[in-house]
């Protein structure tokens, strides 16, 4: 008998499930009766307490296209993972339930963080497979995340619909996108929403730099103008801040809101602010997820059969392409400044803020 264990972590997402039916569906079309899947109640959670269910066949019938996850998910309970609370190894608990259940792998569909626990196990000797889920598609190690482009449709869409009530009043409207330390998702929902001014963590703005660009449209007869604006967005001076400083700050008053006051403030013009917030990561997964996620799941289906552990499950150049943990643990992929899809941007007038 092939026992193999799977849990969602982290921040829900598009594809979840469609993600547990490639390794589900792969994993009784290898062995048939010959293979038992526990899923793990909860993220970590369930790992640590041992809170689960069997999952059948008929467990993995029809949520292709279904939101959310069966599991359900919660975030990482812990910042330090070796750390004992309250007399309570959380690390010797998630193994001691991994060989309770005498697992010959576990699958952990996350992001960074959860990753980085995979990694963490993997060190502790246990057999894991990472699979890449993040709206944020900023997990190091491979070219597309599951959830990004349903995220991506949801926040298009919203900024959609914000142009025509914009042009109708003449406002300036931000959306704000999600994305605390990454702006890939607000990068290209801008993009496809034709967004005039496009702001994201990795290119700090300046106040007056976005005026100019809103002033410029204003003298070329737009009486509008559309602000893509991710919700980790700084600005030139919260740059030169301590992190928790930044975050204290966004606190009290978010950054989108703060642009909007500082905005009408120095133009004259109104501004308002939208929050498409957490409809970005819910609701059905988007076609090109759904074949992604499958692509996924069944390709850690076949490297669970071969016993190929201790990878990320990554993809390149739209092939499968397995990545050691420990090369991605930690680590976050960023928009580039400087690559030729900032550039390209550029070129066309659209503003990031700093010019």
């Amino acid at each position: 008998m092939v026992r193999v264990g799977m849990l969602t972590s982290g921040g829900d997402c598009q594809s979840l499930n469609a993600t547990m039916r490639g390794i589900g569906k792969g994993l009784f079309n290898y062995y048939g009766d010959g293979v038992e899947i526990i899923g793990f109640l909860e993220g970590y959670r369930g790992l640590m307490y041992n809170e689960y269910k069997k999952l059948t066949p008929r467990d993995f019938s029809g949520i292709l296209d279904e939101g959310g996850t069966i599991l359900g998910t919660s975030r990482q309970p812990f910042k330090m993972m070796r750390v004992i609370e309250d007399g309570f190894d959380k690390v010797a608990a998630m193994k001691r339930t991994y060989k309770a259940h005498k697992l010959d792998c576990l699958c952990v569909l996350g992001g960074n963080g959860s990753q980085k626990t995979s990694a963490l196990l993997k060190e502790e000797g246990l057999n894991v497979l990472g699979l890449p889920k993040t709206i944020d598609n900023d997990l190091w190690g491979t070219d597309m995340t599951f959830g990004f482009q349903s995220a991506l449709n949801i926040a298009t869409e919203a900024i959609d619909c914000i142009h025509t009530t914009a042009a109708s009043h003449g406002r300036v409207f931000i959306i704000e996108v999600m994305g605390h330390k990454v702006g890939e998702l607000t990068l290209h929902a801008g993009v496809a929403g034709g967004a005039d001014i496009i702001l994201i963590p990795e290119i700090p703005y300046h106040i007056d730099a976005v005026c100019k660009a809103i002033q410029k449209r204003e003298e070329e007869g737009k009486n509008f103008t559309i602000i893509a604006m991710a919700e980790g967005a700084i600005n030139t001076d919260e740059a030169k801040m301590k992190k928790k400083e930044v975050e204290k700050k966004h606190a009290e008053l978010p950054a989108s809101f703060e642009l909007a006051a500082r905005i009408q403030e120095l133009t004259g013009c109104e501004a308002r602010v939208t929050v498409p917030g957490h409809t970005q990561r819910g609701g059905r997964p988007c076609p090109y997820d759904r074949v992604l996620s499958t692509r996924l799941g069944a390709a850690a289906a076949m490297m669970i059969e071969k016993g190929k552990f201790g990878y990320l499950v990554g993809i390149h150049n739209n092939e499968i392409t397995p990545v050691p943990l420990e090369d991605i643990a930690g680590k976050l992929k960023m928009v580039d400044p400087k690559s030729d899809i900032i550039k390209q941007i550029r070129s066309i007038g659209i503003s990031f803020g700093d010019e």
